[in-house]
């Protein structure tokens, strides 16, 4: 029972690597708008995924309730919506800042979980990963926030709330099978394309390159990076998992870095130490665990 526990935090981590891939790809995009982008690599993803279903003769797992899609929507569709449309009503920083309360919200909110024990360890480690995310955001430009940009900030602080409410909530779906979620990818896809033919003018990508660094997004940080983290927090330690998810504006920024979209400082390197230290203690349990089972073997 551990070991599947410790499986499924681990398969849940895996969604934090592939969503710090996010930056490197979208800048190989292009000009291809936000809402065009995302419904065009939740399409892809959700009807790779949707085939292999076919293929292995697991359709059926997309027959749910209504509930599950609203809250699958609302996680998915609903976070990106709000994400963009802080980002149009507030300046970069503060919107990203805010945004980034996410990882807080889901370990305050696992507290209410059948089952889980919010320690005083965890509310220290997330407390330093969202340190260390502030730093880093915050690193961009100067951090001024102003009652003008009212709006962006209520809809950054909404798009955590539904991120962190999805994931929490997804836990309490835990016997829907993580197969749903190309269905949630589809119902995305087809709201994001209406978004935009609503909001924005259409740039296609231009190219092969910027074509396949769509087809790189759908295939991890806008497609398995969620069915992964569907699995993690549904099996695994979501407390651990929320707290670590501070570790993807740092990795972010070293891809970044390294692909020659941005460059390393001083700040970037204890942000990775705050986030790193941080989710060591929020960890602690799970350390003994292991600590425990191998004194007793």
């Amino acid at each position: 029972m551990r070991s599947s526990r410790l499986r499924a935090t681990l398969t849940g981590l895996s969604a934090i690597l592939m969503w710090s891939l996010l930056g490197v790809f979208t800048g190989g995009t292009g000009k291809v708008p936000p809402f065009l982008l995302t419904g065009l690599c939740f399409g892809l993803s959700g009807l790779v995924a949707t085939l292999g279903l076919a293929v292995t003769g697991r359709l059926g797992a997309l027959r749910q309730p209504w509930r599950v899609y609203a809250v699958g929507t609302a996680g998915l569709f609903g976070y990106h919506a709000l994400y963009f449309t802080a980002l149009r009503n507030a300046p970069l920083v503060e919107a990203g800042l805010i945004n980034y309360l996410w990882p807080l919200l889901i370990v305050l909110m696992s507290g209410l979980l059948p089952g889980e024990r919010l320690g005083l360890h965890h509310v220290v480690g997330v407390a330093l990963g969202f340190v260390g995310a502030a730093l880093l955001v915050a690193s961009g430009g100067a951090l001024s926030l102003s009652s003008g940009y009212a709006f962006g900030y209520g809809a950054a602080f909404l798009a955590a709330f539904v991120w962190s409410s999805y994931s929490v909530v997804s836990r309490r779906l835990a016997s829907v099978p993580t197969e749903t979620v190309a269905g949630f990818c589809l119902v995305t896809a087809v709201l994001s394309l209406l978004a935009h033919a609503l909001f924005e003018p259409t740039v296609l990508p231009a190219g092969a390159f910027e074509w396949t660094m769509v087809v790189l997004l759908a295939s991890l940080p806008l497609g398995l990076a969620f069915f992964v983290w569907d699995y993690g927090v549904k099996h695994g330690d979501i407390q651990i998992i929320g707290t670590a998810a501070y570790a993807t504006p740092v990795l972010s920024t070293l891809l970044l870095t390294l692909s020659g979209y941005g460059r390393l400082t001083g700040v970037a390197v204890i942000a990775c130490l705050l986030v790193t230290v941080g989710a060591l203690i929020a960890a602690k349990d799970m350390w003994l665990r292991r600590k425990a089972v191998a004194a007793g073997s």
